[in-house]
């Protein structure tokens, strides 16, 4: 009988034992799929941020000013010529 009895607590255990480990390998698998997901966010703002330091630095040049100042401005050169359209 008491042999029994240690067999049965020994069973309950290694089934217990059973149950959480496949249920922590799911947390695993899940935690996983999360950090790459992460992962690929993290890449995706670094490369937002290199973008946005490049147009930093773009904004900082003289080129940059010359096309707000014909966009927004309407200022040309000395001696251009512009064509407006009709419509």
């Amino acid at each position: 009988m008491g042999m029994l009895l240690v067999t049965t607590v020994v069973l309950m255990m290694l089934i217990v034992v059973t149950v959480k480990s496949v249920e922590l390998q799911e947390k695993r698998a899940a935690y996983a799929v999360r950090e790459e997901a992460l992962m690929q966010e993290i890449e995706a703002e670094q490369a937002r941020a290199e973008e946005i330091a490049e147009y930093e630095k773009y904004t900082q040049t003289k080129k940059y000013v010359e096309e707000i100042a014909k966009e927004k401005l309407g200022l040309v050169y000395e001696g251009e010529i512009i064509f407006k359209d009709g419509n």
